[in-house]
């Protein structure tokens, strides 16, 4: 968070998927979430100096509206929508539509003076969003073999064939996407060289990675764990000792893990070992898997924070 200036001011937007509603300096204005409705909300931000908006995730229909508030230089901070609900409810505030939303943003960013957004280059973009639509690919490749597992009509079985044979030669062409954009980029090759030499890291989990986790090597090795959801937290209260579980996160990054840490922990000698010492100690193989995701992240992160830093062998 950044340090407390008075000379700015907070602006809550709720962000719907056809609809704005602006909070600014105690007014507030619906507007329509388009490039008109963009324009209106620049020449109303334009008005008031060091302006900062704060608005929710929300599942993509904020993107359009920030890419715009970027290109005009405002800053921005998109703040997780459980937090701003609490943070309402803390006030005693049970109440919720689209205005009373914005109000509570606007209160919020004055409160906690949220760190505006960094705006994700060209290429950044572009990787996100292909990993994305790779990840869409797969769920209903999944989706389709289960159901073809059940089909008895001949009809049905064909078209379920050539269904699952397109879905297949999609996810085939995002993959070789995906590899000529981080190969046109001499950053994103640096850092996919650098994740792919990490056993179990192959190039599917260190795209994935480096799409949804951008920050990655300029945090501290908890936030790492924290950002990928596989920190412990604490449920401790008086003289109970709780269990320690997981939670939150970037699931896309947190999927990608899991993967990469069934196969280290099959073939690498020092993954496997550290998987083994936790099992012998009596943890559960969930834990002990979630322990080598972990460690995996934070070893992402070392390894772009600082290129000199080696692996073991």
């Amino acid at each position: 968070m950044s340090q407390n200036n008075p000379n700015i001011l907070h602006v809550g937007l709720d962000v719907a998927k056809l609809s704005l509603q602006l909070h600014l300096a105690g007014r507030f204005h619906a507007l329509a979430n388009d490039t008109k409705g963009h324009a209106q909300l620049l020449k109303l931000l334009r008005s008031h100096a060091h302006v900062h908006v704060v608005c929710e995730a929300t599942g993509g229909y904020e993107q359009p509206v920030v890419r715009a508030l970027h290109a005009a230089g405002i800053p921005v901070s998109i703040i997780e929508a459980g937090r701003v609900r609490y943070f309402a409810r803390a006030q005693g505030q049970r109440a919720k539509t689209d205005p009373i939303d914005a109000a509570v943003l606007s209160e919020y960013g004055t409160t906690f003076q949220p760190t505006a957004s960094t705006p994700a280059s060209t290429q950044q973009q572009q990787l996100a969003d292909l990993s994305q639509r790779r990840r869409q690919l797969i769920q209903l490749l999944i989706v389709e073999r289960n159901r073809a597992e059940h089909y008895t009509d001949r009809f049905c079985s064909r078209q379920s064939r050539q269904l699952i044979k397109a879905l297949e030669k999609q996810i085939t062409q995002c993959d070789a996407a995906i590899t000529q954009l981080i190969a046109q980029d001499v950053e994103l090759t640096a850092k996919a060289k650098r994740l792919d030499a990490i056993p179990g890291v192959g190039p599917v989990v260190a795209s994935t990675v480096l799409a949804e986790m951008p920050e990655l090597g300029q945090l501290t090795n908890q936030t790492a764990a924290a950002l990928a959801g596989v920190a412990p937290y604490n449920r401790d209260s008086g003289n109970q000792t709780g269990l320690r579980c997981i939670g939150g996160g970037r699931s896309p990054v947190r999927q990608a893990l899991y993967m990469a840490a069934l196969s280290a922990v099959r073939h690498d000698h020092i993954f496997k070992a550290f998987y083994a010492r936790l099992r012998a100690a009596g943890k559960p193989p969930k834990v002990a898997l979630t322990a080598v995701m972990r460690k995996l992240i934070i070893l992402m992160n070392r390894l772009l924070k600082n290129p000199n830093f080696q692996l073991a062998s």
